[in-house]
Formats: structure tokens, sequence, C-alpha cells
């Protein structure tokens, strides 16, 4: 087998530039874990970087059937290291139960179900390296005050330090995409706990953004006392002006009221 065929229903778009593939595994830092986990390698243009490194014990987990086989061919010291699996329902203990970073040319299609599996399991992913459609990257770290500020924007910036780092172009992918990609790094940053229930964080949130044109005080009713509602500014306010430490303290403030 000299190549996989790209299938759309997996969203696969194949790297083919090794330069800009380098890049992307120097882009990881890995300075709290050595096992690192690849996530839909294909042809292994990132994993043959990635074996170059010794420091490294790569893993990769890979739901085609045919790039499990091109793998198993061609890269011979990935033995009992290939996953042939479904990433968005891997048990990670059957993996390991220590610590690892993720790094991955990741299906667009699926992209933010990924970041929603990270952010489950934060306390043991540190790091994250991946390609994404740009237009989703320059989401996920868009700053509060931004149009493009969102839920996942909140959700992984309370528990990640998030760089954009570079662009990368259509035509250096069999098949081109119709849009530029982009490479970002997700590094965990020290926050343990909220200040509020996590639990209710994420519902505020969601309702927050899932009427984003709407103040606080409309899309956020079902959670307020009229008393609250009165006493508080920041209900004036639409949700993308709201940084995550403003979104923990209001948060709070729904969490203290006396129940309506």
């Amino acid at each position: 087998m000299t190549s996989v065929r790209a299938k759309k229903n997996l969203g696969q778009h194949f790297l083919k530039d090794k330069n800009i593939a380098l890049k992307i595994v120097e882009s990881l830092l890995t300075n709290d874990t050595k096992k690192v986990l690849e996530v839909g390698p294909g042809m292994g243009v990132l994993t043959q970087f990635l074996l170059q490194n010794r420091t490294y014990e790569t893993t990769v987990v890979e739901i085609d059937r045919e790039s499990v086989e091109y793998l198993n061919k061609h890269f011979p010291q990935l033995e009992g290291r290939i996953l042939s699996e479904d990433f968005l329902k891997m048990d990670f203990s059957q993996y390991t139960t220590e610590r690892f970073s993720i790094i991955g040319n990741f299906p667009y299609n699926i992209s933010s179900q990924i970041f929603f599996k990270v952010l489950n399991h934060r306390n043991q992913i540190p790091e994250v390296v991946g390609m994404i459609q740009k237009e989703v990257a320059e989401r996920l770290c868009a700053a509060h005050g931004s149009k493009t500020y969102g839920i996942l924007s909140v959700f992984l910036q309370t528990f990640y330090d998030l760089e954009y780092l570079f662009t990368v172009h259509e035509q250096v992918f069999i098949p081109p995409p119709k849009v530029k990609s982009a490479v970002i790094r997700l590094v965990r940053n020290n926050k343990e706990n909220l200040i509020c229930d996590e639990v209710l964080f994420f519902k505020v949130v969601k309702a927050a953004f899932n009427q984003r044109r709407k103040t606080l005080r409309n899309s956020l009713k079902v959670f307020l006392t009229d008393d609250l509602l009165k006493k508080e500014d920041v209900f004036s306010k639409r949700p993308e002006q709201l940084s995550v430490s403003d979104f923990e303290n209001l948060t709070r403030l729904i969490q203290d009221q006396p129940k309506k």
C-alpha cells in the first residue's frame, strides 16, 4: 500500500508538507510529560517526526482501518502503540493512567468535540497542539470583547492558556480543504477549582451564549431573582463582554442569591 485514500466522511485532508509537519511537532513543549498521543495520524506525516524524538513515547489513535494498515506497514516501530479506535469514544484509562500530551491534524468536523473531551480530562492532559480550521482557531483564542469569543473560548480559557501559533494554507493538503487551517497550542494553567459551582458555571456560560445577542438580563432570567437583577449592573452586558473571571463571579452571584 503506497498511500491512503482520503475519506470525506472522516474529514480527512492529508498534510503533504514535511516542513509544516516538523513545525507542528516542534510546537510541543512536553515540559510535564513524555507520553504523546497523536490523534488521526493518517499516513504518519507528523508521526515520523514524533518517532525521531526519542524523548517521546508516541502512541497513535486512528479510526480509519486503511490508515491503520498503512501505519503498521510503514512504521514497524509503532508496534503495540497503534490504537484502532474512535478517539471520541476512547477510554483513556485503557491507554494510560499517567499524564500525556495530545497532538494532531484534527478532522474539522469533530475538532470541537475533541476539545470538549480534553476539557473533561484536563488534569491528565497538560498540553495539546492541534491543527484545526482557521476560523475555529481564531474563535477559541479570542479574548473577551471579540465577536468571535464564545462558549468553547470561555471553557478552554478557564483551564488552559491558548496560543494561536501559525496559519496553514489549503495547498499543502491532499485533497485541499476549502478553508485555511491554523495550529494552536493549549497549555494547562494552574486553576484547580473555580470560585463557584462548576456545573452551574457551564450552564450559565452556555445559556448566555445561546442567546448571545441578548443582554444577560434576558438570557439568564431563568437563573435570576428580581432582587439580584436590580442590584447588579453586569446583567445589562452581553456575554462576549465578560472575561472568564467575570463568568466565575457571575456564577457565584447566582449561586449565592436567595432561592426564588
